[in-house]
C-alpha cells in the first residue's frame, strides 16, 4: 500500500504551512501512522526558498511541544499535484494561486481549503496570515492548525486508510 501524502501550502512557506506540517506529522506520529502518512509544505511564491520558518512560528511551535527547525521553504509546484493526495490551502488566494498552476486531467492530488477539516470551532473557512502580526496571531494561528489537523486525520483514517 502507497503512503497517503499531504501538502500543505501558504505564501511564503515559513509560518503558517510549516506550523501545519510540524503540527500535522507530530500528530501522524503519536499516532503510530508515520509509515503510512507522508507530510510536506510549500509555499505559492519564492521569497523564502530555502530559508527556515520564521523564528515566531518555531517558538510557539516549541512552547506547543513540536520542533519546525528542519524545515525549509520550498515553492509549490504543478508536480506536486501528481505527488499528493491532498494540498490544502491556508487561505483564499494561495487556493486560487495553486489552482492556477494545476496541471488538470490526470491528477493525484484533491486541492482543498486547510480548514474544510474543522469540527466547527472555528468559523474562519482561512488561516490568517500571522507575519505581519505580533506573538499572539501565532499562538491563535497554531489553535487553528490543532483544530484542522484532528480533522484531517479523522477523515484520511475514515476515506484512505
Amino acid at each position: 500500500m502507497s503512503n497517503f501524502k499531504v501538502l500543505f501550502v501558504c505564501m511564503g512557506n515559513i509560518c503558517r504551512s510549516p506550523t501545519a506540517h510540524g503540527v500535522f506529522e507530530g500528530m501522524v506520529k503519536s499516532e503510530g501512522l508515520g509509515d503510512r502518512i507522508e507530510v510536506d509544505s510549500a509555499g505559492t511564491h519564492a521569497y523564502h526558498v530555502g530559508n527556515p520558518p520564521d523564528n515566531r512560528a518555531q517558538q510557539t511551535a516549541l512552547g506547543r511541544g513540536f520542533d519546525l527547525s528542519s524545515q525549509r521553504a520550498r515553492q509549490a509546484s504543478s508536480e506536486d499535484f501528481l505527488l499528493f493526495d491532498y494540498i490544502l490551502a491556508m487561505d483564499k488566494d494561495n487556493y486560487a494561486n495553486l489552482a492556477a498552476i494545476s496541471p488538470g486531467g490526470e491528477m493525484r492530488a484533491e486541492l482543498k481549503l486547510f480548514m474544510d477539516f474543522t469540527s466547527g470551532f472555528f468559523k474562519a473557512r482561512e488561516v490568517p496570515d500571522p507575519y505581519y502580526g505580533g506573538d499572539q496571531g501565532f499562538e491563535k494561528v497554531f489553535d487553528m492548525v490543532e483544530e484542522a489537523s484532528r480533522g484531517l486525520l479523522s477523515d484520511i483514517r475514515k476515506k484512505h486508510l
